[in-house]
């Protein structure tokens, strides 16, 4: 049986330093994909934009900047509230995306509570496969 953890929240779409548009976004964590993070944009396009990367580069850029490459994420503030920042790059373009602190942190918590650090291969049942495999 797996779980799945979601939250729904608005992210700021960071256009310039004076310019932010909201964007409806849904995050998701599926125990049965254990060590990664879905992000779900739903912009006006006909389709929503789709984003994953490792759970632990979430957990971590909650408190410190990480990550290289097509996903960044750190924290900072804006407006005096905690955010976390998220600099997401592929070929169609570039984004910078603020999440409000609280949300994300009290969601990732959750996605821990449900699959705690370090044991996410036991939610792949690989120990079982190879146990199987090492039987026959």
């Amino acid at each position: 049986m797996h779980t799945v953890v979601e939250r729904e929240l608005e992210l700021k779409l960071v256009l310039s330093p004076e310019r932010r548009i909201p964007v409806p976004a849904r995050l998701g964590y599926l125990t049965d994909d254990p060590y990664a993070v879905h992000v779900t944009f739903h912009i006006d396009t006909e389709h929503p934009v789709y984003w994953t990367f490792a759970r632990d580069l979430l957990v971590e850029g909650v408190f410190r900047p990480c990550g290289q490459g097509d996903v960044r994420v750190w924290p900072t503030k804006s407006e005096g509230r905690g955010v976390v920042l998220m600099a997401l790059s592929s070929p169609d373009g570039d984004a910078l995306l603020e999440a409000p602190a609280a949300a994300v942190s009290a969601w990732l918590e959750r996605t821990l509570r449900v699959v705690p650090p370090g044991t996410e291969g036991e939610q792949l049942g690989l120990d079982d496969e190879l146990a199987q495999l090492l039987a026959q």
